[in-house]
């Protein structure tokens, strides 16, 4: 079992619920968009359950992941929530709506990693599997330059590294991992109710633009946007939190007049 979520009891604020990328803690991963949100929200922080330990769980998956967060939203009495997940965290939100789609009251999407085991072409699967079978100190560079278009400079390794970043090579694997052995039934996207936003840079891979078009053949009520100068390790919820801030505002407000219907 993950540690304990940061929970912020705030009566009648909006309840939301944050699940981060698998290289950021959630904290870090979100600070600056909860700075800019934080007295609107009742705010919980979800941590990723390949983290729990010192090494991922000896039988994680993605299932794993899945029922975490719903242990999460159930220890928060959350009944209903609105849902925000970056990159890896944002393939578990998508697991999740495809389990719970009554649970979420709206999905916010930044790059998610992965939307189903079908979804790479066959070249990216070739490479993702190249990257993951390298030694722990190039599986990291690798991973990051997979992610960004060509020509794009990935940004600088923090130095020091942070005492966390040790979990992280594991953690990549394991996730990766997960993708590969879930299956995940899109169609299920179709009962969800609340609505969707998808954000994506124009300097990330190519990827995130074949997902949006996916998912809004699949969702009925998605909005896709496109962050021109950003890229996955630069996302708008950390570069632009007062602009994403505002974006949450007014996916919230939509979901409350489609929820009272």
């Amino acid at each position: 079992m993950s540690p304990d979520p940061v929970v912020h009891n705030r009566a009648q604020r909006t309840p939301a619920v944050f699940v981060p990328g698998v290289i950021m803690p959630v904290a870090l991963s979100y600070a600056s968009l909860l700075e800019a949100i934080k007295d609107e929200i009742q705010p919980v922080l979800k941590e990723l359950e390949v983290y729990a330990g010192d090494t991922p769980p000896p039988d994680y998956g993605l299932a794993l992941e899945v029922e975490g967060l719903w242990r999460t939203a159930e220890a928060a009495g959350l009944e209903s929530f609105h849902l925000v997940g970056y990159s890896g965290g944002g393939a578990v939100a998508l697991a999740f709506t495809a389990k719970y789609p009554e649970r979420p009251r709206s999905l916010a999407l930044i790059e998610p990693a992965w939307i189903g085991d079908d979804f790479w072409t066959p070249e990216e699967a070739v490479e993702i599997d190249r990257v993951m079978a390298l030694p722990p100190e190039q599986r990291m560079p690798a991973f990051v330059r997979f992610q960004l278009r060509p020509g794009v400079e990935p940004p600088p390794p923090p130095s020091p590294p942070p005492p966390w970043m040790a979990k992280r090579p594991a953690g990549v694997e394991a996730l990766a991992g997960a993708f590969k052995a879930y299956h995940l039934d899109r169609e299920r996207f179709r009962l969800f109710r609340g609505p969707v936003y998808f954000a994506f840079g124009n300097l990330s891979h190519i990827l995130w633009e074949r997902m949006a078009d996916t998912l809004a053949g699949l969702f009925p009520n998605i909005r896709a946007e496109v962050y021109e100068g950003r890229h996955h390790f630069d996302p708008p919820h950390r570069a632009e939190p007062e602009r994403f801030a505002q974006v949450l505002r007014d996916l919230w407000a939509r979901s409350e007049a489609v929820w009272r219907q």
